[in-house]
């Protein structure tokens, strides 16, 4: 059996900001906060927890649970407006690749991302593709990729019910971090330069395999025989 774990903002689809956009609102709905003057926050590859006690950080929030959960529940009631309103889409050959991963019994697809597990759901379920995951690791509470790594695979672990082989799990993504973090649970990682990152900046990571996009599905259905 092989496992294909995905990240999603930069890998499967393009929400024009959508994430941010929300996190912004809610800081501003929930505390007040001044986002004028917000600056020096790196959001690409990380963990919506990370970014959440950054933001709190910046803006003299108690990082406390109580504080949290407010503002993770008002980010989730601002962020399908978000994705109404900008212009997101899903990224090239993803609705194909997808489809042709489901048709086959030997391939199971999860997810790896950084986003709240509420709020992946909410995106994937926008863009038409909540159905082809059947289990993942997120960023609810680990504040590192590669803690959402080791979490996908156990997840993984619990959904398949015999031993699985690392070397039939690929990480999937968009940015240096997913190579890492791929890298920390000893998985095949596969590159793609359709987010924020350059090519060349994927490059000099060494992933096991680098693409523009996934126009041709075929580049990585390939690697899963």
């Amino acid at each position: 059996m092989y496992f294909c774990l995905f990240d999603i903002d930069g890998t499967l689809l393009n929400t024009g900001g959508a994430g941010q956009r929300a996190m912004e609102r809610a800081l501003k709905t929930a505390f007040d906060c001044d986002l004028t003057d917000v600056h020096g926050i790196s959001t690409a590859g990380r963990t919506d927890r990370g970014i959440t006690a950054d933001l709190f950080n910046f803006f003299n929030v108690e990082d406390n649970h109580e504080n949290w959960q407010l503002f993770l529940n008002t980010y989730l009631a601002h962020l399908p407006e978000h994705l109404e309103d900008l212009s997101g889409t899903v990224l090239p050959g993803i609705h194909e690749l997808m489809n042709s991963l489901r048709s086959r019994d030997d391939v199971i697809c999860g997810l790896l991302t950084g986003n709240y597990s509420e709020g992946a759901r909410i995106k994937l379920e926008y863009y038409n593709l909540d159905h082809h995951f059947a289990f993942g690791g997120f960023g609810d509470h680990q504040r590192h990729r590669d803690d959402v790594a080791r979490e996908a695979l156990t997840k993984a672990e619990e959904h398949h019910s015999e031993p699985i082989d690392i070397k039939r799990v690929f990480v999937i993504g968009d940015t240096p971090a997913d190579v890492t973090c791929g890298r920390a649970i000893g998985a095949n990682v596969i590159a793609v330069s359709t987010g924020v990152f350059s090519k060349e900046d994927l490059a000099a990571t060494k992933p096991d395999v680098l693409l523009d996009d996934f126009s041709d599905p075929e580049a990585l259905l390939s690697l899963l025989r």
